[in-house]
């Protein structure tokens, strides 16, 4: 199970960095307001996952000292 926190963890943090640049490229090329928005929330949303997955695996599988 520890092993699956591995993964999902920096694949979590690879999409937030990704649809975050996705959000500034579109409001520097004066994309549509919309999409910045809706990229934006996509961003907050998956920061909160990967905040929990961290949680998670810290309380589940941390060292406990």
């Amino acid at each position: 199970m520890a092993e699956l926190f591995n993964i999902l963890i920096p694949v979590g943090m690879a999409a937030v960095a990704i649809v975050l640049f996705l959000g500034i490229w579109n409001m520097f090329r004066n994309g549509p307001a919309n999409r910045s928005q809706m990229l934006m929330r996509w961003r907050v949303g998956l920061q909160f996952l990967v905040i929990v997955l961290v949680m998670g695996g810290l309380y589940f599988f941390g060292s406990g000292q």
